[in-house]
């Protein structure tokens, strides 16, 4: 039985230390804010960071690329014959000039890419070491959304099922203080409910009574809906209803074409922004000044009476901020390949539940009534504080599923982090010394 999980300083103590490492826990409990310190640090200790993601979305939040991209292994099933003769010598540079690797999302990796991912950088730095003596940090939770099976490719599971992952290359630091929901014990324990598989019939009430919930007019909430058909549809219908006029702002870009049309498949910022005063919106990043987030609402007031009639936006927190453009880029560990810039904005009367994962949002309301995979409920239902601040329009009978498998795997992680603190115990007295 374990005791304990790990704590925040604890997690950057076993980071610090190089060894490879799972960063896992319920959403909330800080895992990004702590991959985030580590970055810091690290590059403040001269180290070359490959910063990676296993979808676009997520490796833009962090600056970074694609473990697809960045590795080599592209959407193949397994490598190509002859991989490591083949590389190019500004990939096998890039790889070995890396220090650390971290993989973000790691729920949606296929079992089979961890391996190709392993395979690619022992033939790239000519070590049969794991991953070719990288540290490897991987972060994520496998109750959020799992790896897309397709009938065409190869199937496969979450990355414990790997050999990297069989073989014993990863220490296990699994994060438990929430930091999200910390006003709302009863909705933590419903979450956790999913996550467990078992949910009490009071807490279904709970969750079925913010069915019947009467919408305070004066909160404005973000939907959450499970297509991006649905949500452009609304977000433009709400816009036409506003009166006044309607300010554009356009998306520029530097670097090659195909980079480009890679990260502005990946960035949630709009290739044309249409604002108008009253509109939605929500920040797609967080602030260099910490003024916003990544998933801050707000509603747009004004705009500046200069030529570039940036808008004024009125957040839930109370804050008016001047919102300004701010840039994307797509790195290939210290080349920039592309960049774009654009008001950190989108309209947010609507979003999709797959767009939401990372953020917190201040108030939503969700509809579940077509989820179509397990844990996409999870994610959806986890992005507010509390139950108040959620409105459910309805869930269908896969809403509240979780992976069997993620639940089994989650028991073996949390014992498996229990010994990673006992057997790091010298390197965290040390760093908190």
């Amino acid at each position: 039985m374990y005791n304990r999980a790990v704590t925040q300083e604890e997690a950057l103590a076993i980071l610090d230390s190089g060894a490879s490492v799972l960063l896992t826990g319920a959403a909330g409990t800080g895992k990004t804010y702590t991959l985030n310190q580590f970055i810091k640090r690290a590059r403040k200790k001269g180290k070359n960071i490959a910063v990676t993601a296993t979808t676009g979305l997520a490796a833009t939040h962090l600056g970074g690329n694609t473990i697809h991209a960045w590795s080599g292994i592209g959407v193949h099933d397994e490598l190509p014959r002859k991989f490591g003769e083949k590389m190019s010598k500004s990939r096998r540079e890039l790889i070995n000039g890396a220090d650390v690797l971290i993989i973000d999302e790691i729920s949606m990796l296929h079992d089979y890419r961890l391996d190709m991912v392993d395979e690619a950088l022992q033939l790239a730095r000519g070590s049969d070491k794991p991953f070719g003596g990288l540290q490897v940090i991987l972060c994520g939770d496998f109750f959020q959304l799992p790896p897309v099976n397709r009938r065409d490719s190869k199937q496969g599971s979450f990355i414990t099922s790997s050999n990297a992952w069989q073989n014993g290359a990863f220490d296990v630091c699994y994060l438990q203080q929430q930091y999200r929901q910390t006003d709302d014990q009863a909705y933590t324990d419903i979450l956790n409910g999913i996550r467990a598989g078992v949910l009490m019939r009071s807490q279904l009430e709970l969750l079925n009574s913010r069915a019947q919930a009467v919408d305070d007019p004066f909160t404005v909430r973000t939907r959450l809906l499970t297509t991006n058909a649905d949500v452009d549809s609304i977000n433009l219908k709400h816009l036409d209803k506003l009166e006044g006029e309607t300010y554009e702002y356009y998306t520029e870009t530097t670097g090659g074409k195909q980079y480009i049309e890679t990260l502005k498949r990946s960035c949630l910022a709009p290739e044309t922004l249409q604002l108008k005063r009253g509109a939605m919106v929500m920040c797609i990043k967080n602030s260099p000044d910490k003024r916003y987030a990544n998933g801050s609402l707000g509603e747009v007031i004004d705009f500046t009476d200069d030529d570039d009639h940036y808008p004024v936006v009125q957040l839930h927190n109370g804050l008016k901020v001047t919102i300004k453009p701010d840039t994307w880029e797509l790195r290939d560990g210290h080349k920039k390949r592309a960049s774009l810039s654009q008001l950190p904005l989108r309209l947010a009367w609507a979003i999709t539940v797959h767009k939401s994962q990372g953020m917190t949002l201040d108030a939503a309301r969700i509809d579940l009534s077509n989820a179509f995979v397990e844990g996409m409920g999870y994610v959806a239902l986890s992005r507010v504080r509390g139950l108040r601040h959620l409105i459910l329009d309805g869930f269908n009978n896969m809403a509240l599923r979780t992976s069997p498998l993620a639940r089994q795997i989650d028991l073996t992680l949390r014992e498996a982090s229990d010994r990673t603190r006992q057997s790091h115990r010298r390197t965290i007295a040390n760093y908190n010394d």
